[in-house]
């Protein structure tokens, strides 16, 4: 009975918590299907019905949509293989090797990410204008590498610490290099790391809005600008908005799909019996 008691409390406050996360997501789709005059109705649905489709029809029409999603697509996608491919590398140089300034790159790399976003848009601008990538997926792919790099080197050096030196070394003795024992040892057991820091940065680009707003014009606009197209100065139009958000969410929930397997295991890929 005493330890029970403490049981159902902690899955009450888990469900609370379910909920107080999950209910905007709820709502976001509860909006999307239902009629348009409904979205604004004082007295709320919790159920849409009759359900409807033409949120989503005004949402493609009102603007080009798969341009927006594709663009960002491309830059999502870019910005994080570029940034596992360094961060990688920096993680394992942090994490394995000892250097002089290691200390001072690794404080930096905390101070990185301590900056407020805004705080550099003028300067990343300038920047980006002298170096005549203003207006180009490029220069949006290496604005969002400077905060997101900083994250995938903080979090894969988190893992790589985790795994002990001593299966490299047992692997060297076996006749492997430090490459092959990395190959062969450490990446395995970091995959699940790699995966995860993956789609966190993933989302981190996909959802990036105030540097795509500044950076690019209205030609090359992303997803998430794309959303701004439904504010006018009549008013928002809160349907199609709600139906936009949610094509907007499918990509991230079907990368997520596919390496949920991946990420799950992960929980035990790195025990180590002894």
């Amino acid at each position: 009975m005493t330890t029970s008691r403490p049981r159902l409390l902690y899955n009450i406050l888990g469900l609370l918590t379910f909920a107080s996360f999950g209910f905007p997501v709820y709502w976001m789709l509860n909006t999307a299907f239902k009629p348009a005059k409904d979205a604004i109705d004082p007295t709320p649905k919790f159920f849409p019905w009759p359900l409807s489709l033409e949120n989503f029809r005004r949402a493609l029409n009102i603007a080009d949509f798969w341009g927006p999603v594709g663009r960002s697509l491309i830059v999502a996608t870019s910005t994080v293989a570029i940034a596992l491919v360094v961060g990688l590398l920096a993680a394992l140089a942090i994490s394995r090797f000892a250097f002089r300034g290691r200390k001072v790159v690794i404080v930096g790399i905390l101070a990185v990410q301590m900056v407020p976003l805004v705080a550099m848009i003028i300067p990343v601008f300038l920047l980006l204008n002298d170096l005549g990538q203003y207006d180009k997926l490029s220069g949006l792919i290496l604005t969002y590498l400077t905060f997101i790099l900083p994250f995938t080197v903080w979090t894969l050096r988190g893992f790589i610490v985790n795994i002990p030196k001593e299966l490299e070394e047992a692997a060297m003795v076996d006749g492997c290099g430090r490459t092959g024992a990395f190959v062969r040892v450490v990446f395995p057991l970091l995959a699940p790391g790699l995966v995860a820091t993956a789609v966190y940065g993933f989302i981190l680009a996909w959802n990036e809005y105030l540097y795509a707003l500044m950076l690019l014009s209205q030609e090359h606009q992303t997803a998430t600008v794309w959303l701004g197209n439904f504010t006018t100065q009549h008013g928002t139009e809160y349907a199609p908005m709600m139906a936009g958000s949610t094509m907007m969410a499918i990509p991230v929930v079907i990368l997520f799909l596919l390496v949920q397997r991946k990420m799950a295991a992960g929980l035990t890929a790195g025990a180590v019996k002894g």
